[in-house]
C-alpha cells in the first residue's frame, strides 16, 4: 500500500457487515425477492468448534440480517460454506483435507440450524 499515493487499500470493501440495513433497503428498491449469502464459520465459531466458544456478535449479525430481509419480503438463501474454514482447523489437521472436519462442520451446521431456522 505504500506505493499508492493516498494510501488507499481494499481492507474494507463494501462493508456489508456494517451497512447491511442500507444494502437491504437497496435490494428492496431494486425489486429483489431473494438474496443468497454465506454464513461465515469463523465469524460464529472463531476457534472452529462449539467448545472454543460461540460469538454472540456473529449470531446477532446473521439474525439481524435475516430479520431485515424478511421484513421487506426478501427471501434469504443461506450458504453454509463459502471457502472460510476457521484457521485453527486448517492448522490443526488441514481443514477439508482431513475427515476430522466432518464433526466440526456438523457442529457449525447445527449451530446455524438452531439459531437461524
Amino acid at each position: 500500500w505504500l506505493g499508492i499515493t493516498d494510501g488507499a487499500n481494499a481492507c474494507v470493501a463494501i462493508d456489508h457487515y456494517n451497512q447491511f440495513r442500507n444494502d437491504v433497503a437497496l435490494m428492496k428498491r431494486m425489486g429483489l425477492t431473494a438474496y443468497r449469502f454465506s454464513v461465515s464459520w469463523p465469524r460464529l465459531l472463531p476457534g472452529g468448534r462449539l467448545a472454543t466458544g460461540v460469538s454472540s456478535e456473529g449470531i446477532k449479525f446473521y439474525n439481524d440480517l435475516i430479520d431485515a430481509l424478511l421484513a421487506v419480503g426478501i427471501e434469504p438463501y443461506v450458504t453454509l460454506f463459502h471457502w472460510d474454514t476457521p484457521h485453527s482447523l486448517e492448522e490443526e489437521y488441514g481443514g477439508f483435507l482431513s475427515e476430522r472436519i466432518i464433526n466440526d462442520f456438523c457442529e457449525f451446521a447445527e449451530l446455524c440450524f438452531w439459531n437461524f431456522g
